[in-house]
């Protein structure tokens, strides 16, 4: 009977386990921050787990930390600030959405380089693509590190079928900012 109850045991924790890695493997992945783009909220070297499947069952939102395919070889992490319909400036380092003023708390711990010079430059949607609005399908991502990182600026607006998912957790190192 013991003998019952200790392989009844062991199968449990095995069909568990393999539960466990086959949702993993459909539904999240692994992705290591590489560079100081999204500084400090994610550094050099944090591990994290992207869910893969939210963005199949809800729309990308506004402020979102996702993963996804820069080009064929780079994948990045950068926070969402523009969604399809969406027109975005700056202006004194401060970010405007349909002309309405949104703060960005994620931005208090980052130390301006200057005194008078701006985090953010400013900049219009229209100026760095050549559109006014955000069209359908796209959005325009930037890191937090706003002076270290390749975003929307430079690559422009980003495609909704190249994300790979939003960052769910961060879970190396145990200790941080997530």
């Amino acid at each position: 009977m013991e003998e019952k109850k200790s392989s009844f045991k062991i199968r449990n924790i095995l069909a568990v386990f393999i539960i466990f890695l086959v949702v993993r493997a459909f539904f999240f992945t692994n992705y290591v921050v590489d560079g100081q783009s999204m500084e400090p909220y994610l550094g050099e070297g944090n591990k994290l787990i992207v869910d893969q499947v939210v963005y199949q069952l809800s729309s990308v939102k506004r402020f979102d930390v996702i993963v996804f395919h820069a080009n064929r070889k780079d994948d990045y992490v950068k926070r969402v600030i523009g969604i399809p319909g969406d027109v975005i400036s700056y202006q004194d380092d401060k970010l405007i959405i349909n002309e309405k003023e949104f703060s960005e708390p994620y931005l208090e711990k980052i130390e301006h380089p200057f005194l008078g010079q701006h985090l953010t430059g400013d900049f219009t949607l229209k100026e760095l693509t050549g559109v006014e609005r955000i069209p359908k399908g796209k959005v325009f991502v930037l890191g937090d590190n706003r002076l270290k990182s390749m975003d929307s600026r430079h690559i422009g607006l980003i495609s909704i079928d190249r994300i790979i998912g939003k960052v769910d957790l961060k879970y190396w190192p145990l200790l941080g900012s997530f």
